[in-house]
């Protein structure tokens, strides 16, 4: 039984759900019927599937705290390639502060609660209890990694482990306002003019229906907010009638289903080049 084996199934034994890393300290790659999401997505992914593979395929998705399955065949190349060991910290109720500078450390310090603070290459990790959704680059050097991430064991640390403070949700929140408000503005109306959708009614109702349709998504999110970004584009994106402010709703309800800052940017930015804007 290789080292990394042996921390996972301790790790795993006190609540952790954990995974093994390749080298360059990222989770293995899926195997052939799982590549580009074919088989569906893990049941428990933001694109919610039948997915039940038995290797571990999809990233933080196959962390898990079942001795059975990390000791399994399926895992076993993955274990003897393994350089690191990972664990989802938002799978046992944690949050991770990821402090990447010396400079990052020193504001957590100043800002934030005492709690349990993991010493790791660049900076420290601080550990809180409680999970929440994760964002990297909430500040320079600050990544906060909870649900739908993992997070490098670098061992127990020191202190006591706090609750998940205000101050951190906040952050989440904050960095959603801020990819939205930078989010890319839209062609003015080409040749000038009065534009019809300048109307309030007519533009309210079609954000509001854009918001509906993105907020009772079952499955397929990604495909869900891309399309209903690119409608938005195609009805409004050539007139200027799109404000910051109609941007952030659609973002914030992208993210409100799980969809991350980055990958709400992409589709934004997917659905201009589609429509040539």
């Amino acid at each position: 039984m290789s080292e990394h084996l042996t921390t996972a199934l301790t790790l795993a034994a006190s609540g952790l759900p954990v995974l093994p890393l390749r080298q360059g300290k990222h989770p293995f790659g899926n195997c052939p019927q799982c590549a580009h999401s074919a088989c569906g997505d893990r049941p428990h992914m933001k694109a919610a599937g039948p997915c039940q593979c038995p290797r571990p395929c999809h990233g933080w998705a196959a962390a898990t705290t079942d001795p059975t399955v990390l000791t399994s065949p399926e895992w076993a190349p993955a274990w003897r390639d393994a350089v690191a060991v990972a664990y989802h910290p938002g799978g046992a109720g944690l949050t991770v502060v990821d402090l990447d500078t010396a400079d990052a450390v020193a504001w957590a310090r100043r800002t934030l609660p005492t709690t349990r603070t993991v010493a790791s290459t660049r900076g420290e990790h601080w550990v809180y209890g409680g999970a929440m959704r994760s964002v990297n680059a909430v500040r320079d050097g600050v990544d906060i990694k909870s649900t739908m991430a993992y997070a490098r064991w670098r061992g127990p640390g020191t202190g006591t482990t706090a609750p998940l403070p205000d101050a951190i949700r906040a952050l989440a929140v904050k960095d959603t306002v801020r990819l939205a408000s930078h989010a890319i503005t839209v062609p003015a109306l080409i040749g000038g003019g009065e534009c019809r959708h300048r109307t309030p009614v007519y533009l309210e109702r079609g954000i509001a229906m854009a918001e509906q349709r993105i907020t009772e998504a079952r499955s397929a999110v990604h495909t869900t907010v891309y399309r209903t970004f690119l409608a938005v584009l195609s009805a409004h994106g050539r007139c200027g009638c799109l404000t910051d402010a109609h941007i952030a709703r659609l973002f914030t309800a992208a993210q409100a289903k799980g969809e991350s800052p980055r990958h709400c940017t992409d589709a934004w930015a997917n659905a201009r080049t589609a429509l040539g804007l």
